[in-house]
């Protein structure tokens, strides 16, 4: 193959164009969602989430040209997911002081604040992974599908990440139970 017929080749992969276009991207994608969200870590965090996306329907096939305009789109609906997320994980939190028959009292209230901050504190694959099984309530097997991981490397995860979630817990206040 020729250097001419290499340099189409190249042209022609999805990966070369994405990286092609990443440069250009980054900064509008993060950009935008650090202006909406004000976090950074989530900020970046999302914005890893909608490059993985680009790839995994770059591989699939499901995309054949990824645009700024296309990743900051995947951008808005990673954040939007993120929102929903932490609605039901608030909602979550009310409905056991409800059940509990407090009052709202403010132990409750700081112990929830407390464990959703500790949350928050974890690394992106401890986080993903305990809200995606405690807080949405998914299978294991659903979240290792849905974390690109076996069924036995979830597990282990999420010991990993009851244990990481244990100590920060414990380290901040919160009651060894």
């Amino acid at each position: 193959m020729g250097v001419s017929e290499s340099s189409a080749v190249q042209r022609d992969d999805p990966f070369v164009r994405l990286a092609a276009v990443y440069p250009e991207a980054l900064p509008e994608v993060y950009g935008y969602l650090r202006h909406r969200c004000g976090d950074s870590g989530l900020a970046e965090d999302l914005t890893a989430e909608a490059f993985v996306q680009a790839a995994r329907s770059l591989r699939d096939g499901t995309l054949d040209q990824v645009t700024t305009a296309w990743l900051v789109t995947v951008a808005r609906n990673k954040l939007i997911d993120h929102w929903r997320r932490q609605a039901r994980s608030e909602q979550m939190l009310r409905s056991v002081e409800d059940e509990r028959g407090d009052d709202g009292g403010w132990d409750t209230r700081l112990d929830a604040m407390l464990a959703a901050e500790t949350l928050r504190s974890l690394g992106v694959q401890h986080r993903a992974a305990l809200t995606l099984r405690y807080v949405d309530d998914l299978p294991v097997a659903e979240v290792a599908r849905l974390l690109g991981r076996t069924v036995a490397a979830t597990e282990a995860l999420l010991v990993r990440a009851r244990v990481a979630f244990r100590r920060a817990y414990e380290a901040t206040g919160g009651e060894r139970r």
